[in-house]
């Protein structure tokens, strides 16, 4: 069917929709690879055990139906982890916000290594970070970072990084040795497709300014940065600011493109909150108040929290240059074996995992 729709002249004309049919594409083909081995093996299958009955061929037989059988075992069990419910904003790109939590300065600074951290990340997953508004100081920190992450599954990249990010270490401007403890909180939001909500630019209130630097210093000599306020003086106000471009259009369509996320993100935490009230987390409100991942610099330490045993230690010194992809893996590995653990409870079945 995707296939199909990919060969369509319509599809080859809208750039949009040809880039979502070859992401889902590229997401069912694992699945469509492994259902024609298990079709190919079964029907393999029959022939070998009739053989079975030749004398001649009866050693030779019995290593083939041993290995049919063995592989046919392993392909249910990937086809079982396959076919659990996966995100669908997995394909999309994301919105990154960083903000300054407890600790003053050391916190704004922590910002900015996170920073430097993702955007590593990213190039070695051939991702894209782009900066949209940054509050920094003359420190080199920054109070808010807000950037576009673009590419191939980036949401599904940088999902596990929301939460609250601890700091433990030895500030620069420390002249008696003590470890300080700082936050920043991160939220990674799944960009909104066109077509996905619909925002009412009447209740928009577009300013623009000169962009700014560090320190709040002028950087360039044109209105061209964009401030967006939505439904401004309400209880519902949310502001969003683009300044990275020079073209005060580009700026405004950032600056829409992020205000619509939000928006859609916050409509579908509501709705979320009203179908599951025992939910422990909000998925995207960025309201995180759960320490997920502590950074102890004396120890060159990672701690993940949400992982347990080996899997929840990671050196400091890899990750915050950007190696993060083994914590990555072992967080979606874990979700995998939640979800497993829940569809078998619900099955009745026996659990995985479980001794």
């Amino acid at each position: 069917m995707v296939e199909r729709a990919l060969g369509d002249p319509a599809a080859l004309a809208d750039s949009r929709e040809y880039a979502r049919l070859t992401r889902r594409h590229r997401e069912l083909l694992p699945l469509v690879t492994l259902l024609r081995e298990q079709e190919s093996l079964s029907a393999d299958l029959p022939g070998a055990r009739e053989l079975l009955a030749d004398p001649d061929m009866r050693e030779l037989a019995e290593g083939e139906v041993r290995n049919l059988e063995a592989r046919l075992r392993e392909i249910a069990e990937e086809l079982e982890v396959l076919l659990l419910p996966t995100d669908p904003d997995d394909a999309k790109n994301a919105i990154l916000e960083l903000r300054a939590g407890a600790g003053g300065a050391e916190a704004g600074l922590f910002v900015m290594d996170l920073l430097r951290m993702y955007t590593r990340y990213a190039e070695g997953g051939n991702l894209k970070i782009n900066v949209l508004d940054a509050n920094e100081s003359d420190l080199g920190g920054a109070s808010k970072v807000v950037a576009e992450i673009t590419g191939e599954f980036a949401y599904r990249a940088f999902k596990w990084e929301r939460g609250v990010h601890r700091v433990q270490r030895v500030p620069a401007t420390e002249s008696q040795g003590r470890i300080h403890t700082s936050t920043v909180t991160v939220a990674v939001l799944p960009e909104v497709e066109p077509g996905e909500f619909h925002l009412d630019l009447n209740e928009v209130r577009f300013d623009v300014f000169r962009s700014q630097g560090a320190g709040g210093q002028g950087v360039n000599t044109t209105d061209s940065a964009v401030r967006a306020v939505y439904r401004p003086g309400t209880p519902d106000e949310i502001i969003v600011v683009c300044q990275d471009g020079r073209s005060q259009i580009k700026n405004k369509e950032k600056a829409i493109q992020v205000l619509t996320t939000r928006l859609a993100e916050k409509e579908r935490a509501e709705r979320e909150a009203k179908e599951r009230s025992d939910r422990a987390a909000q998925v995207g409100t960025g309201d995180r108040s759960e320490k997920i991942r502590t950074y102890n610099y004396p120890q060159n330490r990672v701690t993940d929290h949400r992982l347990e045993g080996d899997n929840k230690n990671h050196p400091l010194d890899s990750v915050i240059e950007g190696h993060l992809a083994p914590v990555v893996a072992a967080l979606a590995r874990d979700e995998k074996e939640r979800q497993l653990i829940a569809m078998s409870a619900e099955a009745g079945g026996p659990q995985h995992g479980a001794a």
